[in-house]
């Protein structure tokens, strides 16, 4: 029933070929007999609708995301002229990431994909809004204190750029762990996704700058800061937010725990593993195809597995694929021109991507394999599938934790710290298990979605741990630079109070970025745009504006242990001065 094509399924001749197919057998609807729909499904029609997905995909995603972006940025700004300058800043870099791409995809040797393409340029934005968000809020209250307005512009980037440099560090560090991995989607993603957030940063703390060096204070019109104006950390909702988790700490810790871990309880009963005709949020024609197929035939007719055994054993290796469960039929075993192997289709009563099919496909390479001298190679889409989730499973095994050692090195690194470190990395933790529980109920119940892509987990993971870590560097090395002042209690709550509106816009900004991910039609996109989206919010409003302060304010001292910073107990002005320095560049 089913004919493979000549050529490998996902490549330019086998899309060519299935469009051939259709034009032949699709034709005007008048020119066939009544009451006949014609379908073309299987592995090709499949990876043929998946790139015609991203069709037009690039413009559409820039679009959709630098429209997001400008009305978040004139919404945070409050200004008709200032949200310019970072959305044009952003723009240039995502165009030179774009201009990048082909290079690392011949380094990597696989083509960056519009999958790839889409989430590097959704990171690039994100990553870059972040950077242009702390950096222009820093140099507003440099505005306040001086005069000279390149002086001010200086002075921020000088104490912005450690922050903002270690977070991209971070991000930078962990998506090159995807280097570990097996797929080579993964290595891709990862290389393209770390040169886009280098470019971000280049873009960030050079042209940005170079850019607001060039306009007046009027830039920031009709809210424009004069030295000698008020400082707004001392006032607003984000200080009395402050000083709300400075008296009650321990209150404040204990109920984001309790209301992380009911998050969390979202995870039962979340599955992994998606068929093939559930990759798609529109119909498509090999998923319908297929559906079809699979209301008169076996499932798995459409597409088979494909075995080669050495023609001596044929006849027993016949005989046991028929006898492995789940195996509705046999095709006639062909031999090769040599005569030495022997290849068959055998179709599955499931589909391919199902958990019934990964389990016939693994029963019937035991059976081939206790064949004696069969020598068996079992192929074809389901096999494909099931060694894709096997080889995701691995992947999470080895960079899970390799993202983790990374994050935390960075940290110590940068907070010369061992306890801060650890506990901001717990919090990303326990922030990423609320996540992917809350954006598991939204995709089950509210979008239907049964189950998560096998990639998926491992990259919302990364890019949570990564963009999460932010927020906490952000906030932690104001924390540090104020605690070298005022001691670690006050530094604190003033951190906390001066960052608190610009972190909560990026936040809010890069998640409602990631949540354009859903103007693709393909679920996995969809998924990673959701969780990451969640993720992010959570991490902004929640662990880094509860739970981390409120474990720094319990701690005291001891959370910058073995580090001394606290300028109340080192009063000299040049202790002080030196640890400051752990904050400011030279």
């Amino acid at each position: 029933m089913a004919e493979p094509l000549p050529v490998a399924a996902g490549n330019d001749a086998a899309a060519a070929a299935v469009e051939r197919v259709r034009a032949a057998v699709g034709g005007p609807a008048a020119a066939r007999p009544d009451g006949l729909t014609v379908q073309v499904t299987g592995g090709p029609a499949f990876a043929r609708d998946i790139a015609a997905a991203f069709d037009g995909a690039d413009v559409t995603l820039l679009v959709a995301t630098a429209i997001v972006v400008a009305v978040l940025l004139l919404v945070t700004y409050r200004s008709p002229l200032l949200w310019l300058v970072p959305l044009a800043v952003i723009g240039a870099a995502d165009q030179v990431v774009t201009q990048l791409l082909p290079w690392v995809a011949r380094v990597a040797g696989q083509p960056t994909e519009g999958e790839v393409s889409g989430i590097v340029s959704v990171l690039v934005f994100g990553a870059g809004t972040d950077y242009a968000l702390l950096l222009i809020a820093r140099y507003r209250e440099e505005l306040r204190r001086t005069e000279d307005r390149l002086t001010a512009l200086l002075t921020a980037v000088r104490a912005a750029a450690p922050a903002i440099a270690g977070s991209a560090t971070t991000v930078v560090l962990a998506l090159l762990t995807l280097l570990a991995a097996v797929l080579t989607t993964n290595r891709t993603l990862g290389a393209a996704a770390a040169l886009g957030v280098v470019v971000a940063l280049v873009f960030g703390l050079l042209v940005l700058p170079a850019a607001l060096a060039l306009l007046p204070r009027g830039v920031f019109w009709p809210f424009v800061p004069h030295a000698g104006s008020d400082d707004p950390a001392g006032t607003g909702p984000w200080a009395r937010l402050a000083e709300g988790v400075r008296r009650r700490p321990r209150a404040v810790l204990v109920a984001s725990l309790v209301l992380l871990a009911g998050l969390a309880a979202g995870l039962a009963g979340t599955k992994v593993g998606l068929a093939q005709t559930e990759q798609f949020r529109t119909e498509v024609e090999s998923a319908t195809g297929a559906q079809t197929l699979a209301r008169h035939f076996p499932a798995g007719a459409a597409e088979p597995v494909r075995v080669i055994v050495r023609s001596a054993a044929a006849g027993p290796a016949v005989a046991a694929a028929r006898g492995v469960g789940g195996v509705a039929r046999v095709e006639q075993p062909e031999r090769s021109d040599d005569g030495t192997l022997t290849a068959f289709d055998v179709e599955l009563t499931a589909g391919s991507g199902t958990s019934a099919a990964d389990r016939t496909v693994r029963d019937l390479r035991a059976a081939l394999a206790a064949v004696p001298a069969a020598e068996p190679l079992v192929g074809g889409e389901p096999a494909k599938d099931l060694d894709e989730r096997d080889a995701n499973l691995r992947d999470d095994l080895v960079v899970v934790p390799l993202v983790l050692a990374v994050v935390l090195l960075v940290l110590v690194a940068l907070l010369r710290s061992l306890v801060a470190p650890l506990l901001l990395l717990a919090t990303v933790v326990v922030s990423f298990a609320a996540s992917l529980g809350a954006a598991s109920l939204v995709l089950r119940h509210g979008l239907g979605i049964p189950a998560l892509g096998t990639a998926v987990p491992l990259l919302a993971f990364l890019f949570l741990v990564a963009l999460g870590v932010d927020y906490n560097i952000f906030l932690a090395t104001r924390a540090r630079e104020e605690a070298a002042r005022v001691g670690t209690r006050d530094g604190t709550t003033r951190a906390l109070a001066t960052t608190g509106g610009v972190i909560t816009s990026a936040g809010i900004l890069l998640a409602a970025v990631f949540a354009v991910l859903g103007v693709l039609p393909v679920i996995v996109l969809t998924q990673i745009g959701v969780i990451v989206g969640i993720g992010v919010v959570v991490d902004t409003l929640l662990v880094r504006t509860l739970v981390v302060p409120a474990l720094a304010l319990l701690l005291g001292e001891r959370f910058w242990w073995p580090a001394r910073v606290a300028g109340d107990q080192r009063p000299d002005l040049g202790v002080v001065a030196d640890a400051a320095e752990g904050v400011r560049l030279p």
